[in-house]
């Protein structure tokens, strides 16, 4: 069996019990960079299992151990587990604990061990890369600094908040923020809910809940998302695809902070707080007929817009990019390695990523990967790797148009901010690169991309005349 994924940079926490395996699972694992660790005896703190990735790996024989909590590792540590026992693999399940499937034979080969243990690294690395999103969040710029200030000073209010945002921008993240920030629903659930995915027919029963025989199939009662966020916070993403005959049952639910599952006759008082996220125009919408003015007015007591990547610039843009690959290489083997090369970070400032973050993850990813197998950053294959997946970005055909005429006014737009750093700058390009946050290579091609002169024409007639 090949292991497919490099394992390096990993702590394997061995409780060994009595099943002897801790020198064997070194010798496994003697060739890559990882620590094996006899940790029967040992307290484990979070500050040492977080500086590094770490998989456990368990004994059977120590699941009656006195003070060992198997769930503390994953709750407390992010530390995947292997069983290792007697038994088949395909014995009864009841013999290991039912929420870890990965078990290992006690005469398991060092092919099987690796592959496990290499499977289970591709997941912590994906988690990895998933958590930044919800993680501290990347906010260099002044108009990211500016959202944050927005947040702290509404994070506690009882209000609905509105966060409009293009996609890829993290209107999650920001309600997430918000959720956490606020002193009392903070302390409960953060339920998130897509409406643009509620299939028709199910959104009584996923919103309201339902009793238990209420339909067929109602073999149990059911508590909706309206019920399931009491206590803390309702996201609702992507509000303005909700249907009218749904935006009146929301409505109604918001008005009387009360909700009736199907097949009962019993309200249930709710106390949630709302978020809801759009990347539409509601006023519009709102004018168009298409969404409930009453229903606007209700979610949007406060309103927070988040800045799309290319308003938060390059300094935001370079340090996002940095910390995916990171997520993927690995920090610790990235510290081995040069800085992010200067044409590499040119090239990420000077791209522009409609799909904003979401979008910059993909190469991203993909230069992670690369970097990681090869150990160095190679120019030319990363050039065309960023190439590469730019370029397969699809654009559907019936948007095209609107994708056309949004990159012109992005582009003027990034002309004016160009032109106002020069002014600021006295037209000195280093000074103006480095105000703002590129290289003086970059700010020479952008400036030749959108025409401006040492001078512009305007200046130049003027002091002909």
């Amino acid at each position: 069996m090949k292991t497919t994924t490099r394992i390096e940079e990993l702590d394997l926490y061995v409780w060994e019990g009595k099943a002897d395996i801790v020198d064997r699972v070194a010798r496994c694992m003697a060739s890559f960079d990882v620590e094996v660790i006899r940790a029967d005896a040992i307290a484990l703190s979070p500050e040492r299992t977080s500086m590094r990735p770490s998989l456990a790996i368990i004994s059977v024989s120590v699941i009656d151990t006195a003070g060992f909590a198997v769930r503390d590792l994953q709750a407390t540590h992010a530390m995947p587990v292997i069983w290792v026992g007697a038994a088949p693999r395909d014995h009864d399940p009841a013999m290991f604990p039912a929420e870890y499937s990965h078990v290992l034979p006690l005469d398991f080969t060092c092919a099987e061990l690796r592959g496990m243990v290499s499977k289970l690294v591709v997941q912590l690395r994906a988690h990895s890369a998933q958590t930044l999103e919800s993680g501290a969040l990347v906010a260099n710029s002044e108009c990211m600094q500016a959202l944050l200030h927005e947040v702290e000073t509404f994070a506690d209010c009882d209000t609905s908040v509105l966060v409009h945002g293009e996609t890829g921008v993290g209107k999650e993240r920001i309600a997430q923020l918000l959720h956490e920030k606020h002193s009392r629903y903070g302390q409960g659930p953060f339920v998130a809910v897509n409406c643009g995915a509620i299939p028709d027919g199910l959104f009584e029963s996923l919103f309201f809940g339902h009793s238990k025989g209420s339909f067929t199939g109602a073999v149990g009662a059911h508590k909706g998302y309206f019920e399931q966020a009491d206590g803390g916070t309702l996201f609702l993403d992507e509000i303005g695809d909700l249907p009218m005959y749904q935006q009146v049952k929301l409505l109604r639910v918001l008005e009387d902070s009360a909700v009736t599952r199907i097949g009962s006759a019993t309200p249930v008082k709710l106390d949630f707080r709302l978020v809801a996220a759009t990347n539409r125009n509601l006023p519009q919408l709102v004018k168009d007929g298409t969404f409930r003015a009453d229903l606007y007015y209700r979610l949007a007591v406060i309103e927070l817009r988040i800045p799309s990547l290319e308003e938060r610039g390059a300094v935001d843009k370079i340090a996002i990019f940095k910390a995916f690959i990171a997520a993927v290489v690995g920090a610790g083997r990235l510290a081995t390695l040069p800085d992010l090369p200067y044409w590499l970070a040119d090239a990420v400032a000077d791209t522009y990523f409609p799909g904003n973050v979401r979008e910059l993850r993909n190469p991203a990813e993909r230069i992670g990967v690369t970097v990681r197998q090869i150990g160095a950053w190679d120019a030319p294959r990363l050039h065309r790797l960023l190439a590469t997946a730019r370029s397969s970005q699809p654009v559907p055909a019936e948007s095209a148009a609107e994708v056309l005429v949004d990159r012109s006014k992005w582009d003027m737009a990034e002309r004016s901010r160009v032109i106002a750093a020069l002014d600021a700058n006295s037209w000195r390009r280093q000074d103006t690169a480095h105000y703002l946050g590129i290289s003086r290579k970059v700010l020479w091609e952008k400036m030749r991309k959108y025409q401006i002169f040492d001078e512009e024409p305007e200046t130049r007639e003027l002091s002909n005349n």
